[in-house]
């Protein structure tokens, strides 16, 4: 397992950020895009109520500029939780390009991000957001499960644990509103003993969860505010 305590030598994202080197502030801007950009699309679309065209390209836009412009190597730990800042930035942001009228120009000269908006977009509900502060947290959150799942599968498949995955998404990755099934039934349906099926949701459940705890301490800058995402994310103290 590995050793979950915040690192004092490895460079967080945030750190990147800010570095004077510029490929290495790229490359951290990659990884942040990673693992924001879905909550930024969502919450374009809610809080501003932008079309999913206009939407796609301020998220776009939004990273591009924030990288060019070095706005990140301004954050201060202490003054807020960085996802806190990047909401602050991504609202002054919409803002700025509404008053400049910059929607014309967006794209123009840019690379754009390879980014999944269609299935962003399908996941985008109706009307507009009452608390956008808590709106883009619960997307941040659920953002970060969704790509830890993803790296679950993975880490799984690469120790020969496809079981192990099998039995965790169908356990915990139900449909909404669908009914959790028992140990029973979901042992029965996997064609192993409840206690097997014990061992392999606990396992899956600690790599999950180491996994969920390495992003949060790539996305944080110092130990309190890594124990505090993790307290909010998984309820745990570490």
């Amino acid at each position: 397992m590995a050793d979950l305590r915040f690192p004092t030598t490895t460079m967080s994202i945030v750190f990147g950020l800010q570095s004077e080197d510029a490929a290495e502030r790229a490359r951290s801007m990659d990884r942040l895009a990673a693992a924001y950009w879905k909550p930024v699309y969502k919450y374009v679309r809610m809080r501003w109520q932008k079309p999913p065209h206009e939407a796609e390209e301020i998220t776009q836009e939004f990273f591009l500029r924030v990288l060019a412009k070095h706005t990140f190597q301004g954050y201060e730990a202490a003054k807020a939780r960085f996802r806190t800042f990047v909401r602050v930035c991504l609202d002054r942001f919409v803002v700025d390009a509404a008053r400049h009228d910059q929607a014309k120009k967006r794209g123009d000269g840019v690379v754009p991000l390879s980014l999944d908006f269609a299935a962003a977009e399908a996941e985008v509900g109706e009307g507009g957001v009452a608390d956008p502060e808590r709106f883009f947290e619960a997307e941040w959150v659920r953002h970060l499960f969704e790509v830890s799942l993803v790296q679950l599968r993975t880490t799984l498949a690469a120790h020969g644990r496809e079981g192990h995955f099998v039995a965790f998404e169908r356990y915990h990755v139900a449909e909404t509103g669908a009914e959790k099934p028992s140990y029973a039934s979901l042992a029965e349906q996997l064609g192993i003993s409840v206690p097997e099926l014990t061992h392999r949701l606990q396992y899956a459940r600690r790599e999950f969860r180491a996994i969920v705890l390495l992003t949060l301490r790539d996305l944080t800058t110092d130990p309190e505010e890594f124990r505090s995402e993790a307290r909010l994310v998984l309820g745990v103290d570490v």
